[in-house]
């Protein structure tokens, strides 16, 4: 379970009621929880999506959309109903932000998704959650029932005439339902495969209606940023990148958790101040800076700022916020081989590229780290890895060649070192952090 922990440098905005009981709705409510939705209510439409264009709030699942945007794109008049649909789904290796919110403040997620309802006329909203998260349904659904019972959500929410209803779910453990179309398929009850697209969820998404889709960190910031402006909220974060986000520090960290830290923040700060460091006095290697599916960065490259922009021009991705430290004693071919394990374990095998792609990058990288391997191995890692780059229905493919590419170029060295069957240097140290 994360730590909840705290640091001066730290910005609480989504996190400024954890640990104080928000889980119980009349602390929630004392905490100013519900106000935000009672404003939008009052405020219309317009003003809500205004507001959220104004945050520079951007998609907290790894894409980075802008939000106010994507609400936008919904049409306002539709034959079918519209949804709204939550994914924590969060299962990207070292990631565990959305587990801190639906543990400590699950009515902010029930509020944000009402006032993504009335910001795009939908009257149902959907929570999903991990499968490995059913400890958290618990808390989820007994928040929803709370609502209800208080008359927040059904019908006439608040006296306005609006209906709107939530339902909670879990799905059955699988990385790839994080993807949104696949996510839409396992809801309806199928299969957990990605759609082709177009159509786009925004016009033809959950059962066919317009869909908005958001992660629960993303939901659980709506009614922060109306409670405080979305100027004020843009303020806080860095050019084209608004507000806060959470951040999972793990790996050889010695304060490993989650903090809450203005977009833009340093990442050589977040982990030799925030994270207090590498552990043990040992040196650091390399960084993986958004959770498994980023591309590496080493030693040399964490003087960069964390928000999308400043990460995509440093050759990696702000991902999910999963910020893993890895230390000089680590095998970064073990390291790539336990990420492609788990990416060839969790592909839903529709798209061959993804399905055969990860499988040999599994039994090459394999065979590099047991001593087997020869110099034409690590080309054809890079060249697998390559070839499988926007070749897949959904980004899944990307996320497993992504951070092979990364470790192939930046530790190449490192596999050589394994090749014709040397033993690997770092085989009497621990165990390797992440996967």
């Amino acid at each position: 379970m994360p730590r909840l922990v705290s640091h001066p440098d730290e910005v609480k905005i989504i996190s400024r009621r954890f640990g104080q009981g928000a889980a119980d709705i009349d602390k929630y409510i004392a905490l100013d929880g519900y106000k935000a939705v009672q404003t939008a209510i009052a405020k219309g439409t317009d003003w809500i999506i205004t507001e959220m264009k104004a945050s520079g709030l951007r998609g907290r699942g790894g894409a980075g959309f802008p939000t106010g945007m994507k609400w936008s794109f919904v049409p306002k008049q539709s034959e079918r109903p519209k949804y709204v649909l939550v994914n924590g789904d969060e299962s990207e290796p070292a990631t565990c932000k959305d587990h801190v919110i639906f543990l400590h403040d699950p009515h902010a997620v029930i509020e944000g998704t009402m006032i993504a309802g009335l910001a795009i006329g939908s009257k149902m909203g959907f929570i999903y959650l991990r499968g490995e998260y059913r400890y958290l349904l618990k808390i989820m659904e007994k928040a929803v029932a709370d609502a209800y019972a208080k008359g927040f959500l059904g019908k006439n929410i608040f006296g306005s005439g609006i209906d709107f209803d939530i339902v909670t779910q879990t799905g059955a453990g699988a990385y790839e339902v994080g993807e949104e179309s696949a996510l839409m398929e396992s809801l309806e009850g199928k299969r957990g495969v990605p759609r082709i697209k177009p159509p786009f969820p925004a016009v033809v998404g959950l059962y066919g209606g317009p869909t908005v889709i958001n992660n629960a960190e993303t939901i659980a910031s709506v009614p922060h940023i109306l409670l405080m402006g979305g100027d004020a909220y843009a303020k806080v974060g860095s050019e084209r990148n608004g507000g806060t986000r959470l951040f999972g520090i793990s790996g050889h960290v010695v304060n490993p958790g989650v903090y809450e830290l203005p977009m833009g923040y340093n990442l050589k700060k977040a982990i030799y101040e925030v994270g207090g460091g590498v552990t043990n006095g040992r040196k650091l290697k390399a960084v993986v800076p958004g959770g498994s599916s980023t591309p590496v960065l080493t030693a040399d490259e964490i003087d960069v700022g964390l928000d999308f922009d400043q990460m995509g021009k440093a050759g990696t991705m702000l991902g999910s916020g999963g910020i893993v430290v890895i230390d000089d004693q680590t095998c970064m071919v073990e390291f790539a081989l336990r990420t492609i394990k788990f990416y060839q374990h969790e592909s839903c095998g529709w798209c061959i590229p993804c399905r055969e792609g990860t499988d040999w990058l599994n039994k090459t990288i394999s065979r590099v780290h047991a001593g087997g391997g020869v110099e034409k191995d690590l080309d054809n890692i890079r060249y697998l890895a390559e070839n499988m780059l926007g070749r897949t229905f959904c980004p899944l493919g990307d996320a497993a060649a992504m951070p092979t590419i990364g470790f192939i170029k930046k530790f190449r060295h490192e596999f050589e070192d394994h090749l014709n069957g040397k033993p690997c240097p770092y085989a009497h140290t621990e165990e390797p952090a992440l996967v």
